[in-house]
């Protein structure tokens, strides 16, 4: 399908963004099963909560151009998940477990940050305000996920070092 005007793009990145979106509440879901530790696990749940919130900002947007998303490649998504599975599974320690997938969903988080910063960008080429101001509002979610994550990954890495140090003392 040929591509010829601002909004078509517009429509064609929106609708990736859509359909990754809901890939990733599946994936968020997944990833919270795979996790021992229950904060990691609860983090997981509650941005798979998040997303599914996010999905229907989404569909307003999509509402407010008059547009339905249209399909697009997803090959990007199923090569993560495939990898990640197969990485996951070689790895035997937890806490390196955990690292790994707050590690993996870090750089999801970052892959849809790029695509909000774009979607915005074109949600005013378009004349889509409204739109922008939602797709922000998607955006600054996302922005507090990693954050948050980012925290987790510390509390990870302090624990294992805590665990060390004890070790250590008690030897």
């Amino acid at each position: 399908m040929s591509v010829q005007t601002p909004k078509e793009v517009f429509v064609r990145l929106l609708s990736g963004l859509r359909q990754g979106t809901a890939w990733s509440a599946k994936i968020y879901q997944e990833l919270s099963e795979q996790a021992q530790d229950p904060d990691i696990r609860e983090a997981l749940e509650a941005r798979a909560f998040v997303t599914e919130k996010v999905l229907a900002t989404q569909d307003q947007c999509f509402k407010l151009i008059g547009e339905q998303p249209v399909k697009v490649n997803s090959r990007l998504q199923e090569i993560f998940i495939e990898d990640f599975r197969k990485e996951l599974a070689e790895i035997q320690n937890p806490t390196a477990r955990h690292l790994f997938i707050l590690a993996k969903v870090t750089h999801l988080a970052h892959l849809r940050i790029a695509e909000y910063v774009a979607l915005v960008a074109a949600a005013d080429v378009t004349g889509h305000y409204g739109v922008g101001v939602l797709l922000e509002s998607c955006l600054a979610d996302k922005l507090a996920f990693v954050e948050r994550t980012r925290r987790l990954i510390r509390k990870v890495i302090e624990a294992k070092v805590a665990r060390r140090l004890a070790e250590n003392l008690a030897a």
